[in-house]
């Protein structure tokens, strides 16, 4: 449990605990919608993956909404990489830029729970698929996560070969 906590970092702590922490908080305040229990430990796990689901919505879905309407223009990834070797402070504002990133995504999940706990007031089906649906949607959330992941590693891979 120790080891655990010494390996966070603070991106972990900006863009998976805290945004986790902060949802739960808001859904229990906003919505009377409590997720945790008093077992300590486990609620700071659960705020964890909270905050990793809020992150990776954050990454894999706000993100290329943003580039697509042209809210935001990024730099091509093999010149971050090389940027980012010769100047450090961009790895930090690159994590103020996840961080405003996540919250973004965490009040856009908030709406959404707000809409779809209202709705489910009204077709009491929603009531019933909420669970299999919240299934569903994190399995394709990190299915998506994972094959971005794996193009940035195989991006850094060919930046570092072919250098």
């Amino acid at each position: 449990m120790e080891k655990f906590f010494e390996q966070l970092t603070s991106y972990n702590i900006l863009n998976n605990l805290l945004p986790g922490a902060i949802f739960c908080y808001l859904l229990k305040y906003s919505m009377n919608i409590t997720l945790l229990d008093s077992d300590l430990i486990g609620n700071l796990f659960f705020y964890y993956f909270c905050g990793m689901v809020i992150s990776r919505v954050g990454s894999v879905i706000i993100e290329p909404v943003l580039k697509k309407v042209k809210y935001v223009k990024f730099a091509e990834y093999k010149d971050f990489v090389k940027a980012s070797k010769k100047d450090s402070k961009i790895e930090v504002l690159s994590e103020s830029n996840n961080m405003y990133r996540t919250f973004i995504a965490l009040f856009t999940i908030l709406i959404i729970t707000k809409i779809y706990y209202n709705l489910s007031q009204k077709f009491i089906i929603l009531n019933s698929i909420w669970k299999v649906l919240i299934l569903v949607i994190l399995l394709i959330l990190f299915l998506m996560s994972y094959r971005k992941q794996v193009n940035y590693i195989k991006k850094r891979v060919d930046i570092n070969v072919n250098d």
